[in-house]
């Protein structure tokens, strides 16, 4: 699913108060490490990921491998964070995209 302006904006609002589950440090980024974040999407459709400050890549070379390598979107970058939403694999915890789909 593409998202249009108001979609974003909601998540944007359903993501304030949301930690980061995930952070990209010195590691960099794998192909495991994107795995488990599609399994913690598949669970909870919104998270936020933190890059650290001692990590290699930049905040737009993670946008780029998340969106191009699978089919997450990322919905904002603030800084150092990024909020990802990817719809669940799962019916029964599509209880957010079912409320993006209706704006």
């Amino acid at each position: 699913m593409q998202l249009r302006g108001k979609q974003k904006r909601f998540l944007r609002a359903e993501a304030n108060h949301l930690q980061p589950l995930f952070s990209v440090g010195k590691n960099g980024l794998t192909p495991a490490w994107l795995a488990q974040l599609d399994g913690a999407l598949d669970k909870r459709e919104l998270i936020k990921v933190s890059i650290l400050q001692n990590a290699d890549e930049t905040t737009s070379e993670v946008k780029e491998f998340i969106e191009s390598q699978s089919t997450i979107q990322v919905v904002q970058t603030i800084g150092r964070v990024l909020v990802l939403f990817k719809v669940s694999d799962l019916p029964e915890n599509r209880d957010l995209s079912t409320q993006v789909e209706k704006i």
